[in-house]
């Protein structure tokens, strides 16, 4: 295969020869039907080589082999049936100087015409139709473009980009060229469409393009950005910018593959913040995502927020048998029940207002809606809104998990999983102690359980979410900033919420199956921690401004309880092989379940008595000994 690989473009041509010489043979053959005795001696022989030696020069001269295979379309067969018909033209005047075409029947070059055309066509139209496995694939009408573009990419998705443009005669682009990211395709054609360089001779390229006054306005990733190199999506988006262009992609691959009709009218899309964070696309193991879902009875607390309602459109999507959501606001409650009714309208749900602090309210429901499964997102997330709602705090993310996880235990069903943080890694706030302690109850109650799994999944923050750093820059970006980010060396894990929550389901059904995996912190790869002060950048350039310059970057100091970089393992914890991409095991600490829950039948009492905050911060430190909030933070508050 690598022999193959790296001299497709000579086998293209020896195969092309083959088939001229096999042409001329069988025309020939067909044409005394079968009886080469009536020809003059050698009179076959040498007018097949002579056909054959000019078919391959015409071939090579035509260019036949700048095309690839992989993307053959109506536009080569229009290449091969000049080359041919030229191929011919030229064989006959040849043949009529050389050997007065005597001996050689003088319809046999028309009739191998025509068998070289079925031959140098079929081949490249059966393997084009060999990978797609569908007709659509062999056909493309030429349409005028009116914006000039050039592709970032030599690949499948410039390909499907090419050949909805073609069949499009109303397509807003023309292609002015393609860049491939090595140099293996330079030279070559897509649908016509010439790979004229590689994306490091990008400035000297639109250069050429301009005295050529074929300047593009825009360029286009082609490929799924995260399958790019995310230094690379940098230095183009700076590129552009120093160039006048804008930086745009397509839909992912898998979004048009399946669905030409919509391929055909696909637009690029702005570079969204998400595009740069670099990280390779996780295989997910669907087969088992769906096994752990299909057919069962799913309950998600927190299913307004923005990993619940995530997490209710993924599992939706699966097919459970029985979706129950609870959420504590009624307005989030709404906006997740009708997206769910109007995308799954066939879907059985029941949309619950609960508040997982309240025992009864939560006894009843699991009474009620017998789940098989639940997903326990619900959650005080931010930091600062913690660190100034203590008690309450504590009361969401400890009591109410332990309510939850309690209720889970009583019912029996398979599993439950936790939604967890990584500020439960050596806590610095009361945010990230309360989940760590909740980490520590499910990691109790699931060496302790026979029956009923409970899963604790930890990830980083989300682009995206509600009060997160991502929209509060789209704010001051929307004012002019300037965007303001507490100390120029923080940093964040970071991944969209899409992302987390097929992993989360991931780790889920890796989580449920029988193994090693009782009492273990399931970690979710989020890749590099990214500088939020670069991230503050590439959102300014995302907005087609200049950081710094158009936007200015302030630092205002780091809040209660923040860090400046966050874990995803304690130092404590033994890092375990996980079967599944994307996954990690963590071995945490432990705690005896009777210790436990005898602490925190107290601990609940005294908070829902009042305890004041100084109390409710010395016992959380006493259950949490890693929990240690930082000098500096608590002088701030002070």
């Amino acid at each position: 295969m690598p022999f193959i690989y790296a001299n497709r473009r000579l086998l293209a041509f020896l195969h092309d020869v083959a088939v001229a010489a096999i042409s001329f043979w069988l025309a020939l053959y067909l044409r005394v039907s079968g009886d080469f005795g009536v020809l003059p001696a050698d009179a076959a022989v040498w007018a097949t080589l002579l056909f054959t030696a000019t078919c391959a020069a015409v071939f090579w001269a035509q260019g036949l082999y700048r095309s690839i295979w992989a993307f053959a379309s109506l536009r080569d067969l229009i290449e091969i049936l000049r080359s041919a018909t030229l191929a011919v033209a030229l064989f006959l005047v040849l043949a009529f100087i050389t050997i007065r075409l005597e001996g050689v029947p003088r319809t046999v070059p028309f009739m191998a015409w025509f068998i070289m055309l079925a031959g140098l066509g079929g081949s490249r139209m059966l393997f084009r139709l060999l990978r797609e496995r569908r007709l659509s694939a062999l056909w493309e009408r030429s349409g005028a473009g009116r914006v000039n573009v050039l592709l970032i990419g030599a690949g499948d998705e410039a390909d499907i980009f090419l050949r909805a443009i073609g069949a499009n005669p109303h397509a807003a682009y023309h292609v002015v060229g393609i860049l491939g990211e090595n140099d293996k395709r330079v030279g070559r054609t897509i649908h016509g469409v010439s790979v004229v360089g590689t994306v490091d001779q990008l400035p000297a390229i639109i250069a050429k393009l301009r005295d050529e006054m074929k300047a593009p306005s825009r360029l286009i990733l082609t490929r799924a950005v995260s399958r790019f190199n995310s230094s690379l999506v940098t230095q183009l988006l700076e590129q552009s910018a120093a160039l006048g262009l804008s930086l745009s992609r397509l839909p992912a691959l898998t979004d048009l593959r399946d669905d030409v009709a919509t391929a055909l009218t696909v637009r690029d899309q702005p570079l969204a913040l998400e595009d740069l964070l670099g990280r390779p696309e996780t295989k997910l193991n669907r087969s088992d995502i769906r096994a752990l879902i299909k057919g069962r009875r799913v309950l998600v607390t927190g299913a307004g927020g923005t990993i619940g309602s995530e997490l209710v459109r993924q599992i939706a999507a699966l097919e459970p048998s029985h979706l129950t959501l609870v959420e504590f606001s009624e307005f989030n409650l709404y906006r997740i029940d009708m997206e769910v009714k109007e995308t799954f309208p066939y879907q059985t749900l029941h949309s619950l207002i609960g508040d997982v602090r309240d025992a009864a309210r939560m006894g009843q429901i699991f009474a009620e809606c017998k789940p098989d499964l639940v997903f326990h997102a619900a959650a005080i997330k931010h930091v600062p809104i913690a660190e100034e709602n203590i008690r309450e705090a504590i009361l969401t993310n400890v009591v109410g998990t332990r309510i939850v996880a309690d209720c889970c235990l009583k019912s029996g069903l398979a599993a439950m999983v936790l939604i967890s943080t990584d500020k439960a890694v050596h806590p610095s706030s009361v945010m990230g102690a309360t989940k760590r302690l909740a980490e520590m109850y499910c990691q109790a109650l699931d060496l302790s359980s026979n029956a009923t799994r409970f899963i604790t999944v930890r990830f980083g923050n989300v682009l995206g979410s509600t009060g997160s750093v991502v929209p509060r820059f789209q704010e001051q970006l929307a004012k002019g900033g300037p965007l303001t980010v507490t100390h120029p060396d923080i940093t964040r894990y970071f991944m969209t919420v899409r992302e987390a929550v097929e992993l989360v389901l991931q780790a889920s059904a890796l989580g449920a199956h029988p193994g090693d995996q009782r009492g273990k912190v399931l970690v979710l790869d989020m890749g590099e921690p990214v500088k939020i002060a670069d991230l503050a950048r590439q959102m300014i350039r995302l907005a087609g401004l200049r950081p710094d310059e158009d936007i200015k970057i302030t630092y205002t100091g780091l809040r209660p309880g923040e860090k400046l970089h966050e874990e995803l393992f304690a130092d404590a914890e033994e890092l375990i092989p996980s079967a599944a991409d994307g996954v990690k095991l963590g071995k945490a600490t432990t705690v005896e379940l009777p210790f436990l829950q005898e602490e925190l039948n107290g601990y609940d009492t005294r908070l829902r008595q009042g305890l004041d905050e100084d109390q409710s911060v010395a016992k959380l430190s006493a259950l949490v000994p890693e929990f240690k909030r930082p000098q500096e933070a608590l002088q701030k508050v002070g």
